[in-house]
């Protein structure tokens, strides 16, 4: 990267931070490039193995109850963020809320591209009263209480205990195909395998001190 760069300083910023932030562009610039390059691997991955029938239940005060095939609607595919809310739990985790608190946002955007929805496995009512707090008037939140998906789909473990996790999934036809997933945990157990999808962690990151042992909490959160 040449270093005639537009400057990323005020007037009169010394020496010593102007040479230190250009060496950090290009760390920054190497970092866009890679995570291109990630999502260039992504897209690439051989789809995964078609998935049954379920029926979920609108998080709404109709509680109509909707097909897996039907959640598309007018698209191809299919984001599902999969919400640690278990049956027994009087509240979802506080750091999944944050990730849905940003995606009620950003969906009317999303979904010129994709459908989205948010999936847990609570009761219809408890997700709804949930939702209603939260204030996610925008999102489409589903329950699939009763049903095996979030264990089918690697969201649950064997004693219900939930998983957080972000699925892609395409419909061709009557069927569906498993795309993509990747839950909060790397690989190898490391944490912030989803953190690219909030903002709040980036934002945190760009503070002197960073994010610290920060952890979100749902005591601070209330819609007015």
């Amino acid at each position: 990267m040449s270093e005639a760069v537009v400057p990323m300083w005020p007037k009169g910023t010394d020496d010593r931070h102007v040479s230190a932030r250009i060496e950090l562009a290009k760390q920054e610039r190497r970092l866009r490039d890679q995570i291109e390059a990630v999502a260039a691997a992504r897209r690439a991955l051989p789809p995964g193995p078609v998935l049954g029938e379920y029926e979920f239940v609108e998080a709404t005060a109709a509680q109509d109850r909707v097909r897996l095939t039907d959640l598309f609607g007018e698209h191809e595919t299919l984001v599902v963020y999969h919400l640690m809310f278990a049956p027994s739990d009087d509240e979802a985790c506080p750091m999944c809320s944050m990730w849905v608190d940003g995606f009620n946002g950003v969906t009317p955007h999303l979904t010129r591209h994709t459908a989205f929805v948010v999936v847990a496995k609570a009761p219809p009512d408890r997700l709804l009263e949930w939702a209603r707090r939260r204030g996610w008037d925008r999102l489409r939140v589903l329950s699939s209480h009763g049903t095996s998906f979030n264990e089918d789909m690697n969201a649950e473990f064997a004693d219900e205990e939930q998983r957080p996790m972000v699925s892609v999934l395409r419909k061709t036809g009557d069927t569906v195909q498993h795309l993509y997933s990747l839950p909060a945990n790397l690989i190898d157990g490391a944490e912030r395998g989803i953190d690219l999808l909030s903002p709040v962690w980036t934002v945190l990151d760009l503070l002197p001190g960073g994010r610290g042992d920060w952890y979100a909490s749902n005591d601070y959160f209330q819609i007015t």
